[in-house]
Parts: C-alpha cells; structure tokens; sequence
C-alpha cells in the first residue's frame, strides 16, 4: 500500500444501544433506543439499535414520533459510566495490535498496522474483529485503507459487522459515482453549495477547478478535491485526541423555544459548563461561537474573536448573547451550542493593555517577578495559584462533550 501505511478505521456499531444489549440480554434482537429524557415524548433519540433503524427510527428523531413508527420500541437513559468501561477495554485491545492508534470518539479511532512480510492483512483484520465480538461483544465494522480517508469511507460500506478494503486504485469506480453528501467531511449546505456549482457527484468533485473550490470554499476546497481524488496525508496521531482546539457545549431542546428569557438562561447554562471545562484544562480562548438548529433543522453558526483570551462564564455569555441576538430571527429553536476556539494554556496566553486594565497588570508585576524567582530556585510548578490546581470536573461534564473529556484521565 500507499508508503507501506495499513491503516484501519474501527468503529463501533450502535455503541451505546449494544453496550445495554451486554448488561441485559434479554434486550438482544430488539428494538432499542437511547433517548436524553425517555419519558418526555418529545426528548431526542441518541442512537437506536439495527432492529429499531429497520423500523424507521433514527438519530436526531423525537421519542413520540419513534414510538409510533416502532410501538414496540425499549427506550432507555443514556448510562455513561457504562459507555465509559466498554470504550477503555475496546481502545485497551486495539493496543495489543499497534501502538500508533489514533482515538476520534468513544466508539471510532484509527489504528496504523505494522508491516510484517508475508502477513494476510485481511486474516489479521478478521482476528482482530472477531476477538472484539468474542471477548467484549462489541460489533464493528472496519475500513483498510493506505490512508485516513479511504479508510474511514470504507468502514461505512459495510454494516453491521462488515469489513472492506478500499485502495487508492479503487476510488474511480468505488466513490466517483457517489454523490458528494455520501463523502465523509462533507455535510448536507456544502453538498448544496457544490451542487449550485454544478458539482454533483465524488467524481466531478475530483475533477474540478481547485482556483473555484477555493473561492468558495477557502483551503478547505482544495483538500476536498484531494480527497476526492484518494489523496490524504494525515498521520495516525496518537497525540491528536489531547491537542484540544476548541472547548464547546451545546443542548438539544425537548421541544421548540421561542422564548427570549428562556432562550438566555439556556445559553448561560451553556457558558457556565464551557468555563468550568476550560478551567479545568487551564484553557482560554480568543473565538466565542453560538451554534443555532432551528425547528425545520437548519443549522447557523456565528463566531466573534476577541483581543485577549478568555474563559470566564461572564465574558463567555456576554458575547455568546450578543451573537445569539444579533442572528437570530425569532424563528423557533431547537439546539444551542456554545464554543470557546483558538484555546491555548492560559499561562501562555498573552493579554493586550487598555487604559482601563493597565493598573491591574502593574499591581501583578511583583508577584510575577517573585514567582519566576521561586520557579527559578526551585523548578517550574513549584508555587500555583490557586485558580491553576486542577477540580474535579464532576459527572455532569462526562454527559455534555463525553466524546472529547474521556481522554483526559489517559493523558
């Protein structure tokens, strides 16, 4: 393969439904849902089993209307700390088979094999699946690949439990006919901005102008066409899952709120949760987002950066507000989403003097010049604030970002 890379892509199928199926097995075979609030009739559907799917119910579906499509449906809460077990023993097994494994989410990563003379790559990759059937009863479906790309394509062509294999020389003929919505990185307004290009398909998306791409699409355009050609050159970073570029939080609502002063408390909710996470990594960040889905499932996002780095719940929702009311246009809402980007170590980060801060910063200059004296004598981290000792981040945060905070107890 492509510089003698296998690269696997493993992902997990219906990972929360088949971890309840494992603690009760008399739910195996049957349609099951994982819902935020399963007794509220219009609470969210998270994930649902193969047997629920085949009855018309999906992700993103309200629990009333997945109820009747499927009378029959189980609906259940989410359980984290269950999820949390059966995603370190699947992450603990695919490192019996590489060191270089990158982590995505709870339930997916990409893991980069060795090459071994005269090794059936194809055998290997069914071992490895069976062994995470047979020993931790988790299905999966697997993509192998000579790069990240093709390889997480080609774990979504086959599943449940389905393995596939997806060269370079194999993209005419397996992708070109697709329609771009099928293309991984590619959501449903891009796939409409391509189509009002007159670009349609993975095909003539590989095919066109990369100078139009890039007029519409910035440097993201020219990356599509590379990896619609099967051109991707991204390392497995096993680090990668740590280098966090954005802290965020976002809700989906039970029901349509046009309510402003319920709409405000929702996004000061948000805030408060993105502060504490951003605390507790010793982040700030200089980009505040607000995502907004409205009941017709239209999804806008607005940012504004500032001049310094921030990551208090005040400064956060002050802006996150400004933005929300700036933007939105009384249509009813039905998921808000809060982001601090452009994160760095809040020690690193460097604030800009104004006339009306200036004096704080000087009253803080000898303190400053006693602790560097300290570290100096005695090693960096000797002397902390107390702001800088790491507090618990509670159970509530494993329910908000979950994918993203699992990681922190491996760093």
């Amino acid at each position: 393969m492509h510089k003698g890379r296998i690269i696997l892509h493993i992902d997990l199928n219906c990972f929360y439904a088949s971890v309840e199926q494992i603690y009760d097995p008399t739910l195996k075979g049957k349609p099951i849902a994982i819902a935020g609030n399963p007794k509220e009739r219009r609470g969210i559907i998270i994930t649902c089993s193969y047997e629920a799917r085949a009855k018309g119910v999906y992700t993103t579906m309200n629990v009333g209307e997945a109820r009747r499509k499927c009378p029959e449906l189980i609906v259940l809460p989410p359980n984290f700390d269950r999820y949390r077990a059966a995603s370190k023993s699947f992450f603990n097994l695919l490192k019996e088979y590489s060191e270089i494994l990158q982590p995505v989410s709870i339930d997916e990563g990409y893991l980069q094999l060795p090459i071994i003379e005269g090794q059936n790559v194809l055998q290997h990759v069914q071992n490895l699946q069976d062994r995470i059937w047979n020993e931790l009863q988790l299905p999966c479906s697997i993509g192998i690949a000579p790069n990240k790309f093709l390889a997480k394509m080609a774990s979504d062509m086959k599943k449940p439990m389905g393995i596939t294999v997806l060269r370079k020389r194999d993209v005419p003929s397996v992708l070109w006919p697709l329609n771009v919505i099928e293309m991984h990185g590619i959501g449903k307004s891009t796939a409409e901005k391509l189509k009002k290009l007159g670009i349609q398909t993975i095909g003539e998306l590989a095919a066109a102008d990369e100078y139009l791409l890039k007029q519409n699409f910035g440097i993201n355009g020219p990356r599509m066409k590379q990896k619609a050609n099967g051109v991707d050159d991204r390392p497995v970073d096993p680090d990668a899952i740590y280098d966090t570029k954005s802290v965020g939080n976002s809700t989906t609502l039970s029901y349509d709120v046009t309510d402003r002063d319920e709409l405000y408390e929702i996004i000061s909710t948000l805030s408060e949760k993105v502060a504490e996470r951003l605390k507790a990594k010793k982040l700030a960040g200089v980009t505040v987002s607000v995502m907004i889905r409205t009941a017709d499932w239209e999804t806008y996002t607005r940012s504004k950066s500032t001049n310094n780095a921030i990551n208090s719940k005040e400064e956060i929702v002050e802006i996150a507000w400004n933005l929300f009311n700036k933007h939105w246009n009384d249509e009813p809402v039905r998921l808000l989403g809060v982001t601090v980007s452009n994160v760095s170590d809040i020690k690193e980060t460097t604030q800009q003097l104004t006339f009306f801060n200036f004096e704080d910063y000087v009253k803080e200059e000898p303190i400053i010049k006693l602790v560097d004296q300290i570290e100096q004598k005695f090693g960096k981290g000797a002397i902390l604030r107390g702001s800088d000792i790491a507090k618990p981040t509670g159970k509530h945060h494993a329910n908000t970002s979950f994918s993203k905070d699992f990681w922190d107890e491996h760093k």
